[in-house]
């Protein structure tokens, strides 16, 4: 009987990928692009349809991924030395699921070999009505909290 290979991410830890494979996880959902507010109360965190101005929302890319940083300087760049804090990640992000011991979803574009697999089954913010955050003050992201789903689970 022939032994079936683990796919590399789920035998290779987080912590010991190379830069090329943790780049790989990504699944171009967009969704960490979003802005996010925190109920100070419950600590629950709201998504909005606001979207980092350096957001192209028709592909749900960062239009200037190397320099985003610099860009944006409250852009979180995800490493392995900050993954306990995923809280803000949602529940269908592929390094969430990988830290929380949970499989890829069947769209993800390393399951499909398909780069646009995430957009295609619907679970990316590629073509959603979304705002850039230029243009929202702070005390209005209340009103841009969405209803429509963020995670695709399934």
């Amino acid at each position: 009987m022939k032994k079936v290979e683990q796919p590399w991410w789920e035998s290779t830890p987080l912590s010991a990928m190379s830069e090329t494979q943790w780049e790989s996880l990504c699944d171009g959902c967009g969704k960490c692009c979003l802005v996010k507010i925190q109920d100070a109360q419950t600590e629950r965190i709201y998504f909005t349809d606001v979207a980092c101005q350096l957001l192209d929302c028709s592909s749900g890319r960062c239009q200037n991924y190397a320099q985003r940083q610099t860009l944006v300087p409250d852009c979180v760049k995800l490493s392995k030395d900050n993954l306990e804090d995923l809280e803000w990640m949602p529940p269908d992000c592929a390094y969430r699921r990988l830290y929380e011991h949970k499989p890829l979803l069947s769209w993800h574009p390393l399951i499909t070999g398909d780069a646009n697999s995430t957009n295609n089954y619907g679970a990316g913010i590629a073509g959603m009505p979304l705002v850039s955050e230029l243009d929202v003050e702070d005390d209005e992201l209340e009103d841009h909290v969405v209803t429509w789903p963020l995670d695709r689970v399934g």
